[in-house]
C-alpha cells in the first residue's frame, strides 16, 4: 500500500449496494464511505456524501485510496473511472461488487496495485465468489511484477523485459530463475516451481539464450557487464545488504548517504538491496544513523561493545576504536553480527565528508538458504 494513501473507499447508490457498503465499513478498517444523497441519512455515522453523477467525487478521491469498492456495475464504474487512469504503476485498486453481492471483481491494478489481493479479502468477508482474470493468478504461475515483494524484493527496472517475462511464465515457455541472493521463499517451499520455470544459482553457468527469459534475484550492479544476459533478464533486488558503520560524532546524514552510495558504487552493489544498518550501543542514538534508517525505511540495530569485541572474520583491529568505545571493531563487527555471515563482503572502508567528519563503512551479505530444487543443469543445490 501507498504511505500517501488511505486504505478503502466505499461507493454505493443503491438500497441493496448501502446494506453491503455498511457492512464493509464496519469491518474493514480506516475506510471511508461514500453514499448517494437519497441514502445519507440511513447510512452509519461518518459516512461522507457521495455526487451523482459521481465523477466530482471521483476526481478528488480516485488517487488518495488504495483501493476503491464500488457496489455498482461493471460498465457503469469502467466508463466513470476511465478519464483518470495513468498507468499501473500509480492505479489504484479497483473493485466492482454487484447489488445482490454475489460477486467480487478485480477490474483494474491486480498486481502492484494488489487489487486480486482486495479482491479475494473482501469476497472472503462476504462469502460471494472472486473474480479474477489475471492469467498468471489464475494459471498459479509466477506473479513477475510483484515476486517478492512482500518479502521487500523491488524491480530493478519496473518496465524492462517484465511484459516480455509475464507472457513467457503464462505461456510456459523456458525460463530460469537465477537465485543469487534473497530469501528462498519467493515461491511457497512446500510447492515445485511452476511448469517451465527452472532454477539456478550460478549465473556464471547459464547461457541465456537456452531461455526465453531469466529473472535475476542478485544485489550486484555489474549484470550489465554481459549484454546476451542483461539484456534478456528481469533483475529483482532483495533486501540482502547489511551496512556496518562507525562514525565521528555529530556527522551530518548527507555525509553518511553519501558514503554509503558512494562505497555501493565501487564495490558494484545496489543501494536498493540494502536491509539495514548496524554499528555499536555508543551509536544508538546517533541522529544521522536514526535519521538514514528512517529515510529509507532501513533496520537500525546496535550491539554491547563487549559483543562486538568477539566477533571472528574482522579485516582488522582499531586501537582508537578500543580506546573509545571498547571494541577493536566496530563497522566490520557491526556488519558481520547483524547479517548473521561468517565474512565480509567489503571490508571497512573510510570516506570523508566536506565537514571533515569521519565515516567508516563495511558490507555483510545475509547467507540466505538457497530453494531444494534441481537447477538447470541437473545438479542438486543443497537447502
Amino acid at each position: 500500500m501507498s504511505p500517501n494513501r488511505k486504505p478503502y473507499a466505499i461507493y454505493v447508490i443503491t438500497k441493496h449496494g448501502l446494506k453491503t457498503g455498511s457492512d464493509l465499513y464496519s469491518s474493514l478498517k480506516d475506510a471511508d464511505l461514500f453514499v448517494s444523497p437519497k441514502f445519507l441519512e440511513e447510512a452509519p455515522m461518518g459516512s461522507q456524501l457521495l455526487s451523482l453523477p459521481m465523477e466530482p467525487t471521483l476526481k478528488e478521491t480516485f488517487q488518495e485510496y488504495d483501493c476503491h469498492i464500488f457496489v455498482i456495475s461493471v460498465g457503469a464504474v469502467v466508463r466513470m473511472i476511465s478519464p483518470l487512469l495513468k498507468n499501473k504503476k500509480v492505479d489504484p485498486a479497483v473493485l466492482c461488487i454487484d447489488d445482490q453481492a454475489k460477486f467480487t471483481i478485480c477490474l483494474l491494478s491486480g498486481h502492484v496495485g494488489r487489487g486480486n489481493f482486495f479482491t479475494q479479502k473482501i469476497s472472503d468477508h462476504l462469502k460471494n465468489i472472486a473474480v479474477i482474470t489475471t492469467a498468471s493468478d489464475v494459471s498459479g504461475t509466477l506473479t513477475v511484477d510483484i515476486l517478492g515483494r512482500d518479502l521487500g524484493w523491488s524491480l530493478e527496472d519496473q518496465d524492462r523485459n517484465v511484459t516480455r517475462a509475464c507472457a513467457a511464465v503464462v505461456n510456459e515457455t523456458k525460463v530460469l530463475f537465477v537465485q543469487e541472493t534473497g530469501e528462498p521463499n519467493f515461491w511457497p517451499l512446500d510447492k515445485p516451481l511452476p511448469k517451465g520455470v527452472e532454477y539456478s544459482i550460478h549465473l556464471d553457468q547459464v547461457d541465456p539464450k537456452e531461455y526465453e527469459i531469466l529473472l535475476i534475484a542478485s544485489d550486484r550492479t555489474d549484470l550489465g557487464s554481459n549484454s546476451e544476459i542483461y539484456n534478456n533478464s528481469v533483475i529483482y533486488r532483495p533486501k540482502s545488504l547489511v551496512i556496518g558503520l562507525g562514525c565521528d560524532k555529530g556527522i551530518d546524514p548527507s555525509v553518511v548517504e553519501n558514503g554509503i552510495r558512494e562505497i555501493l558504487e565501487e564495490n558494484k552493489l545496489s543501494f536498493e538491496s540494502v536491509k539495514a544498518i548496524s554499528s555499536v550501543d555508543a551509536k544508538k542514538n546517533e541522529p544521522a544513523f536514526l535519521e538514514i534508517s528512517r529515510k529509507f525505511g532501513w533496520e537500525f540495530g546496535t550491539f554491547p561493545a563487549s559483543e562486538l569485541d568477539q566477533v571472528e572474520g574482522i579485516s582488522e583491529s582499531s586501537e582508537a576504536a578500543k580506546k573509545y568505545v571498547g571494541t577493536r571493531s566496530v563497522s566490520e563487527a557491526a556488519s558481520l553480527l547483524y547479517s548473521g555471515a561468517e565474512r565480509l563482503l567489503v571490508q571497512k572502508q573510510k570516506y570523508k565528508g566536506e565537514d571533515g567528519k569521519n565515516l567508516t563503512v563495511a558490507i555483510s551479505r545475509i547467507p540466505f538458504p538457497t530453494r531444494p530444487e534441481l537447477h538447470s543443469k541437473n545438479m542438486a543445490v543443497s537447502a
